[in-house]
């Protein structure tokens, strides 16, 4: 039996508006408190939205419960099996010690600050953030990376960690082999390589800025005429090959890809042209070729692993072999979207793939046992290891599971209509308000892909409405989104603790917070032009 969705379920559009905006603003109230656990937070908002789903908007509690496993189910496979096995072989390397000494091999190939500020914020914690984790749930790991190096190399705590943040903004729609992209396609019901491809002529202009802001915060003028030589092959080495993954391949090694090129191209560039224009730290003794390869091979075993299993004839072939489809019970062709929402009622499908050979995640775990096996771990210390990794992750996970229920709740009970209605009334100025509040929600969730889960149904049907490309406003949720990484609370609360500035958070937020607000606007501006003035509406994919 039918049910049709509901878009004025109290007989006044404003106060349905209110009701639906209720387990949102839940959500990002309890977490930006800073009292509530992030995984504490999702299921509370995710009991209330139960509620006035069943109670005020009369979806039935069969359906609604349905929406909410299908929305877990999702969220348990592929996302978390993705998080799970990132973090698995970043312990890996980590306790084998390899990973310092890639660090340490990074932070070698110039005594020039600024030279080290390029490579470690930027390259280095693109690279950080494309293998492990982009932090639903607040990890932050590359800016605990990038800042605890930034100290021990001579800088501030307050440039440390300010600098960190800033860096660590473009790299984040591709996080944790493309998870927000992942979780995006997962609401709004569009192909992952569709808004890969979008995000992906977006992000691309904000990765040549990103490295002169950069210097720009950190040495003004004189920083930028000394080193903007190198600053555009950073910029540029990382850009071309984030359009190229994100275009040709798809969001999973968009971030490991280009991360590594723009290390390599930096590293190259400086060794050639020999330039310590400022030399405040020495260089130590070099490294042979062989012991300066090793620490890498682990993440050079991921890229090509991940690589050849992303190949559209690969992924094919495995699901060939095994990828049931379950549709889920109460819930399949059972929820009727209607006008005006969609031109037409339309019935919503709800099928579940377990593609489990062909997920990214299990190529991810592949990788890193083949890695572990080169590190010389035993099969028992791999086992030990993993066990370390689930008691590190488990909250993480749980919050992303939680995160998805309810993103797939509210697409499902048509809260996200209701929401998205009430945007519409913006009207031409939506592209604008709709990057920056993807910027919003990741600024309180601490997560591009929480606020992908939010707001990116939402996005799409108020697209709809107002005649914009639909895909546009979903990957610009994203794209603007990214710029809110540096004034999250969970990010600076990390960048602090990784630079031992304890208790100085405020200072954190002050220093960061106009550059974080700033680039949002820049993002807004590139959404705007891309929505309406040729040639820019080219870049969007059809």
């Amino acid at each position: 039996m039918l049910w049709q969705q509901t878009y004025d379920p109290l007989g006044s559009a404003w106060l349905s508006t209110l009701v639906a905006a209720v387990p949102v603003v839940v959500l990002l109230g309890l977490i930006a408190s800073g009292k509530i656990k992030a995984h504490v937070a999702a299921l509370i908002a995710l009991a209330v939205a139960i509620a006035i789903a069943t109670v005020i908007v009369g979806m039935p509690v069969q359906t609604a419960l349905a929406a909410t496993g299908l929305g877990a189910a999702y969220g348990a496979m592929p996302i978390s099996w993705i998080v799970l096995n990132t973090i698995f072989l970043y312990q890996l390397t980590k306790e084998h010690g390899s990973f310092d000494k890639m660090k340490d091999s990074i932070g070698a190939l110039s005594g020039d600050k600024r030279i080290q500020l390029v490579l470690i914020a930027f390259a280095l914690g693109a690279f950080a953030l494309g293998a492990f984790f982009e932090g639903t749930s607040g990890f932050g790991t590359p800016v605990a990376i990038t800042g605890a190096l930034l100290i021990g190399l001579g800088f501030s705590p307050l440039q440390a960690s300010g600098l960190s943040l800033i860096a660590n903004t473009a790299p984040v729609a591709f996080g944790a082999m493309g998870t927000p992209i992942l979780a995006l396609s997962g609401v709004t019901g569009f192909d992952p390589l569709l808004l890969s491809k979008m995000v992906g002529r977006q992000l691309p202009i904000f990765s040549v800025i990103v490295p002169f802001w950069l210097i720009a915060a950190y040495d003004g003028r004189r920083g930028l005429k000394e080193t903007w030589p190198t600053l555009l092959v950073a910029g540029f080495s990382f850009a071309i090959p984030q359009f190229l993954m994100s275009n040709y391949h798809g969001p999973t090694l968009v971030d490991v890809v280009a991360g590594a090129m723009c290390i390599l191209c930096v590293a190259l560039f400086v060794r050639f042209t020999h330039k310590n224009l400022r030399p405040e730290t020495q260089d130590p003794r070099p490294e042979t070729r062989e012991s300066a390869i090793r620490p890498w091979m682990p993440w050079i075993i991921l890229c090509v692993v991940v690589f050849i299993c992303g190949l559209p004839t690969v992924k094919a072939w495995l699901n060939g072999i095994y990828a049931p489809r379950f549709p889920m019970p109460g819930l399949d062709m059972i929820v009727e979207r209607v006008p005006p929402v969609v031109a037409l009622p339309s019935a919503e499908g709800a099928v579940f793939t377990f593609n489990i050979l062909s997920a990214s995640g299990t190529a991810i775990f592949v990788s890193a046992i083949i890695g572990g096996f080169m590190m010389g771990y035993k099969p028992k210390q791999l086992v030990q290891v993993y066990g370390r990794t689930l008691l590190i992750t488990w909250r993480s996970l749980l919050t992303i599971i939680a995160m998805l229920a309810l993103g797939y709740l509210t697409r499902y009970s048509g809260l996200d209509a209701i929401l998205g209605l009430a945007f519409a009334q913006t009207g031409w100025l939506f592209p604008l308000f709709g990057t920056l509040l993807g910027w919003l929600g990741v600024a309180l969730t601490g997560s591009d892909t929480a606020s992908n889960v939010l707001f990116g149904s939402l996005q799409k049907i108020t697209a709809q409405q107002l005649g914009l490309s639909p895909v546009l406003m979903a990957a610009a949720n994203s794209s603007g989104g990214v710029m809110g990484k540096m004034i999250d609370a969970q990010s600076i609360v990390v960048a602090s603790t990784a630079t031992k500035w304890y208790g100085e958070e405020g200072k954190i937020l002050r220093f960061v917070f106009f550059h974080s607000i700033a680039l949002a606007i820049l993002v807004g501006v590139v959404v705007m032009l891309q929505a309406y003035v040729p040639p820019f509406t080219l870049m969007v994919p059809k």
